[in-house]
């Protein structure tokens, strides 16, 4: 086979973007893969039966484990997670410290997002007093924990935060708590808590694979059609 025609610049673009574009293709495909699996995960566990929080302590990944809670919030010690939306609309969602009276234990309880539509004032909520049975579910962010820094506006309570740090938090109150967050499920001390399990679906992420496979091929197909036509170029000279 005689040698195909192709240009150094160009042979070295096609080199160093192909393996590029295949490379993504597949990392595509693999969080595609990801995402159906902790959308599996998600769907099991969010049908099984609650658990006392007490007995999270024994569990490895308690992602999506939906929890059994009996006790009373704290109202003293609010947060409000800022920038948070919903269909467009800002708000914030409001966390408040739960005791659990079997188990004894304190948590993050997620409340849920509320709408924050004027900036100049602060977000409305109000508090049950009164001893609650509520059932939650463990949220433990994909690839971190519940961490981050504690970016407060101020040290007055309620407080507005960017993240929270459930260790730095539970310090400060001189308490003992669980380390990840608790999403409410909905009942009467929840605001809206129709969270999306994933940001993106693992139909989106296949979409994106097929794109970048499809610019692969266009490139390898490019590349091929100009070097037989610089090989029949160059057969045409005198």
């Amino acid at each position: 086979m005689k040698r195909l025609a192709l240009r150094p610049v160009p042979a070295l673009l096609v080199l160093a973007l192909l393996p590029l574009l295949v490379m993504l293709g597949v990392w595509q495909l693999g969080r595609a893969e990801e995402k159906r699996a902790m959308l599996k995960q998600y769907a099991e566990r969010r049908a099984a039966e609650p658990i006392g929080i007490g007995q999270l302590s024994g569990v490895e990944d308690p992602a999506y484990r939906r929890v059994r809670l009996q006790g009373h919030f704290d109202a003293a010690h609010s947060l409000w997670l800022d920038n948070r939306t919903r269909e467009g609309q800002a708000g914030v969602e409001l966390f408040q410290p739960f005791l659990d009276q079997p188990s004894g234990m304190w948590s993050w309880v997620n409340r849920g997002w509320l709408p924050w539509p004027d900036r100049r004032t602060l977000p409305v909520f109000t508090t049950p007093g009164q001893s609650l049975e509520l059932n939650a579910w463990v949220y433990v962010p994909p690839g971190a924990g519940f961490q981050g820094h504690a970016d407060a506006m101020n040290d007055a309570w309620p407080r507005l935060v960017s993240f929270v740090a459930p260790a730095s938090l539970w310090a400060e109150l001189g308490r003992s708590g669980y380390a990840h967050e608790l999403r409410l499920e909905p009942g009467v001390a929840a605001y809206r808590v129709d969270w999306p399990v994933v940001a993106m679906g693992p139909e989106k992420h296949v979409g994106y694979a097929v794109q970048w496979f499809a610019l692969s091929a266009a490139l390898s197909g490019l590349s091929l059609y100009l070097a037989l036509r610089g090989r029949t170029h160059e057969r045409e000279q005198p």
